[in-house]
């Protein structure tokens, strides 16, 4: 059965958390929340941070990096153990029954179908690594520059909250004659501020790093299933090969391996690949 996309608890609870906070300190001691909803402030900040991140990129991407940001807040649960659980799994029906064995295994990774297609095809695991290897550059590229977007806007946003700040001065100043009119003034000035710096560091900045998180969990996984296609390939024993997938977890994590020590065997690496590949 396919997984299915899940909510990021960790992001749902902090982002429903921080904006409970704000709502609940603005809700004590007043109860005219309209005051601090300004059309103006809104305007300067929101479109004006969107235009000047376009600025930086192309169309593509900026639309692209709001499908990407999509991976902060659900995800397909998939875990490192799993793949290394599959690897041995097709390792031994490899074995056991020859390369096209591997045909019969279902596999749901997509980037490990792929591999594990290839191998049935014959092409040479230097064909194979190589190909995985820029797939999975590719991948990272796209999901930077998605992550790069909303860098720049977590900086963009405060500033033109600052633009908006001396905006709303401006008009401040100019009529101070007119008492009616400076009220007005200055919630621009000090609303465009709570507006960018809520933008900014609220919104845009932690997607930039939770996507950077979500890249870097995706890149080791891609990593591991390239080691796991290579030690396939090379016929490398269950146990030995299990021994080095676990590299790819935290210790507590690593569970023994069969129970046996692994002989050394000299086998390539996805890391090695991927200098020989640079």
């Amino acid at each position: 059965m396919q997984k299915k996309f899940i909510v990021d608890q960790a992001t749902a609870i902090g982002s429903v958390g921080a904006f409970a906070i704000i709502a609940l300190a603005l809700l004590i001691g007043e109860s005219d929340l309209w005051i601090y909803l300004n059309p103006a402030s809104f305007l300067i900040v929101v479109g004006g941070s969107i235009f000047v991140v376009l600025m930086k990129f192309n169309l593509f991407q900026f639309g692209n990096a709001f499908r990407i940001a999509f991976r902060a807040f659900f995800f397909k649960p998939e875990s490192s153990e799993e793949l290394i659980d599959l690897a041995i799994t097709l390792q031994r029906r490899a074995r056991k029954n020859g390369i096209f064995a591997l045909g019969r295994q279902p596999i749901e990774n997509k980037f490990f179908r792929k591999g594990t297609q290839y191998l049935m095809d014959g092409l040479s695991i230097h064909i194979v690594k190589n190909t995985m290897l820029k797939e999975l550059y590719q991948a990272d590229a796209r999901h930077e520059t998605g992550r790069q977007i909303f860098q720049s806007l977590s900086e963009v946003a405060p500033a033109m909250g600052m633009i908006g700040t001396l905006i709303g001065l401006v008009r401040m100043l100019a009529h101070l004659d007119d008492p009616s009119k400076v009220g007005p003034a200055m919630a621009v000035a000090l609303l465009t501020t709570l507006y960018g710096a809520m933008l900014g560091y609220m919104v845009a900045k932690p997607i930039a790093s939770k996507l950077a998180l979500r890249n870097a969990e995706e890149r080791m996984n891609k990593m591991l299933i390239i080691d796991a296609l290579i030690g396939i390939e090379q016929g490398i024993h269950p146990y030995i090969l299990e021994e080095m997938l676990l590299a790819y977890l935290p210790g507590s994590q690593r569970q023994n391996g069969g129970g046996r020590r692994p002989v050394p065997v000299k086998v390539e690496t996805a890391e090695a690949a991927e200098t020989e590949a640079a």
